[in-house]
């Protein structure tokens, strides 16, 4: 651990003892830890930063803590404990605000459909709070307005990405010319090139709903997250903030 920068370390260990709870208390952590939508029962103000340390298995956790050690290491070397850590918050909860504007967008188009059609909105809310829905739904508006409408509803966001979008975004901004290789395409790509790509195959997801990288992600919130963080690195390099430290 001893080359591993300190925020990086604090932050990979919170993750860790968060994924073992969740591991020993599946079902409790999600509904207290992650973050549902605002209308939904389950919802805490707190879950707009415990998201960021659910993961939901192996696989999602490893690849976000290799991303945050990989790509986050040089910047905390850069700005210091103090200025990472706001810079990853601020990331991660200009995920989670934009991830819940896009699910309210999607909770009122369905709702709205819905109550057109003569349903009643109270009835609604019911159904949905039981974990249920009718199938005559889809008869009144399309598959994809009611999926999402549910899926607004229901679905909690976990994990770091958001945050980590945003990291990346400012080590594409901070070392463009970095050499960096895929996985399954094993050629160097500079920064420059590899990140806006990343985010454009996310955000090219989340508007279409063709996801190229499976199921079940929040691509929003990724975009939420690398749009926050072209923000504030666009302000701190315009103000010169960018090269000062917080230790």
């Amino acid at each position: 651990m001893g080359r591993i920068t300190d925020a990086i370390k604090h932050l990979l260990i919170v993750n860790v003892l968060f994924f073992v709870a969740t591991s020993l208390y599946g079902e409790q952590m999600y509904e207290w830890f992650s973050l549902w939508f605002p209308k939904n029962e389950n919802f805490g103000l707190w879950q707009i930063i415990t998201h960021m340390f659910m993961h939901g298995g192996f696989a999602h956790i490893g690849f976000n803590m290799y991303a945050l050690w990989a790509f986050g290491t040089p910047l905390e070397r850069m700005w210091g404990r103090n200025k990472f850590l706001f810079f990853y918050f601020s990331a991660g909860i200009g995920a989670a605000l934009i991830h819940t504007g896009v699910n309210y967008y999607y909770f009122n188009e369905g709702m709205q459909a819905l109550v057109n059609s003569g349903i009643d909105k109270g009835q609604v809310m019911e159904i949905i709070s039981g974990g249920q829905y009718s199938p005559a739904w889809y008869d009144i508006a399309s598959k994809s307005t009611i999926d999402n409408f549910l899926g607004a509803y229901n679905t909690p966001a976990v994990g770091a990405s958001g945050a980590i979008y945003g990291v990346l975004v400012a080590f594409g901004m901070s070392y463009p010319n970095s050499e960096l290789f895929l996985i399954f395409l094993p050629i160097p790509v500079k920064a420059k090139y590899f990140i806006p790509v990343l985010i454009g195959l996310d955000l090219f997801s989340g508007v279409t709903g063709y996801s190229l990288f499976g199921g079940g992600i929040a691509h929003f919130a990724h975009v939420g997250g690398a749009i926050a963080g072209f923000i504030m690195m666009w302000y701190w390099k315009k103000n010169q903030f960018n090269n000062k430290r917080w230790n």
